[in-house]
């Protein structure tokens, strides 16, 4: 019989606690894949995938430095982050001040979410990388400062943790609660998970750990982020610091009750073959930098312009199909360019125009576009329960042109490009898209050499010295 704690009985839930006590790991199997898988053990295609990781998230996190987000939050906490005069600390990403782990892993992962272009996970809909990589940057600093480095491949190590660990902390979550909650809510779990395996925590002190970041994490609900899009996107902002802070809390003795989204019995199924059916297999990556959802429906535009040879003028009106949530996005006359990255027919209208969504489609000057405008607001935008029906766990979409011609051009359904198994980004592509947002802010001779870097992160003697010069040093 499948017991909740909801529909325990007092004597139920009594020996449930006390089972739980007693057996002091819930899940052995959990403790054994944090503290004993070793880069070797690691499949060549999951470690492959964190490299490209590695690449696409800091080549968003490059020109995320350049939002009023980021600006805003790195002000913040230059005043109220500080490092502790005798404690660790970690410095800010082309800024090179110091804060403590906390405030580093804070300002990292905002600016990350600050441009929606990073990695994702469909199942779970979110992203691990904008917190476990701020995270694990800042945890990286602690070990540099008392003289333990981290080397390449124990950084490429502790990020499959994070990412597995997150991930599939993302699926319980959401399978044993009713809201549809921020990445920042289940990645503040992989994030203590990863920190136990970094700082050396006990196996004790790493359920605490992980116990401590789940409950103090954001659980926001994140559509309510969709409906009215601000600066609070995905909460990494605040699920980094927290794993983070779970951690060294952890490791200083501060105890914390289990973390449901691994121990409780409902969530155990999403435990299995930890270690050996890896869901990081099923990472994405974005083309464009904004809300995922809204891809199927970009990409569908795009193909209709090319394959027709189109130009905007031709476009009298623009019809999407697609699922409930994408709906949501809307997003048909936007005022700030934080609205835009939580938007479906903006965007689309964008790619219609332009042809493409890069580097300066980030300004706030594209709100003035008047023909992105025309095409915006002449965009209907339709749920179907087809698309409800076939998009669970994936996306799905499809676009009509109504030209003025008269002629109607209806695109097949589609998914984004951007899956690992179904139409993956080529190694070309990511490169591509990582010097497109890279270059203008730090240079092309910088961009190459911080991309020449990760590609070699993986070397038996390889060390992360090259963070200080490519990463840390102010632009």
């Amino acid at each position: 019989m499948e017991l909740t704690i909801d529909k325990m009985s007092l004597s139920e839930f009594i020996n449930w606690r006390y089972e739980t006590r007693r057996k002091g790991l819930f899940m052995p199997s959990f403790s054994a894949f944090i503290f004993d898988t070793e880069f070797n053990n690691i499949p060549a295609d999951i470690r492959a995938i964190m490299k490209r990781s590695v690449l696409d998230t800091l080549g968003i996190a490059i020109v995320g430095t350049t939002s009023d987000l980021a600006k805003i939050v790195t002000g913040y906490a230059k005043g109220h982050w500080c490092a502790g005069a005798n404690g660790p600390h970690a410095r800010v990403l082309l800024d090179g001040t110091s804060l403590s782990p906390e405030g580093a892993a804070f300002v990292a992962a905002f600016t990350i979410d600050a441009i929606d272009g990073h990695d994702g996970y469909s199942p779970a809909k979110g992203h691990a990388g904008s917190a476990i990589i701020p995270a694990l940057l800042a945890f990286c600093e602690d070990r540099k400062q008392a003289g333990n480095p981290v080397s390449g491949r124990e950084f490429l190590t502790a990020m499959t943790i994070g990412y597995e660990v997150s991930y599939r902390a993302g699926l319980a979550l959401h399978a044993t609660t009713d809201d549809y909650h921020t990445s920042g809510a289940w990645t503040a779990v992989g994030v203590a998970a990863m920190g136990a395996r970094l700082l050396g925590l006990s196996e004790e002190q790493m359920r605490h750990a992980i116990g401590i970041a789940e409950y103090h994490g954001p659980r926001s609900q994140m559509m309510r982020c969709i409906d009215h899009p601000t600066m609070l996107r995905d909460g990494v902002g605040w699920g980094a610091p927290t794993g983070v802070s779970a951690t060294y809390m952890a490791q200083a003795g501060f105890t914390g009750a289990p973390a449901i989204t691994v121990e409780r019995e409902d969530a155990a199924e999403f435990w299995r073959g930890l270690g050996k059916n890896w869901e990081i297999s099923r990472t994405n990556y974005k083309r464009y930098p904004v809300c995922r959802w809204a891809h199927p429906a970009i990409d569908a535009a795009a193909d209709l312009m090319k394959d027709n040879n189109l130009s905007s003028a031709d476009v009298e009106r623009v019809r999407i199909q697609t699922f409930h949530n994408a709906i949501r996005l809307a997003g048909h006359a936007p005022k700030t360019v934080d609205e835009i990255t939580y938007a479906i027919a903006f965007p689309t209208a964008t790619m219609i125009v332009r042809g493409k969504i890069g580097m300066s489609e980030l300004s706030a000057e594209i709100l003035n576009d008047a023909e992105i405008s025309r095409i915006s607001l002449a965009t209907e935008l339709v749920e179907t329960e087809y698309f409800n029906k076939i998009s669970v766990g994936e996306r799905w979409a499809d676009v009509t042109l109504y030209l003025k011609d008269g002629r109607e051009l209806q695109s097949p359904p589609r998914k984004p490009k951007g899956d690992q198994h179904t139409d993956p980004l080529s190694d070309m592509e990511i490169f591509d898209k990582f010097h497109a947002f890279a270059d203008p802010v730090i240079g092309a001779k910088r961009a190459k050499a911080l991309r020449s870097a990760i590609n070699d992160m993986d070397g038996e003697n390889a060390d992360l010295d090259w963070l200080d010069e490519l990463l840390y040093a102010a632009n």
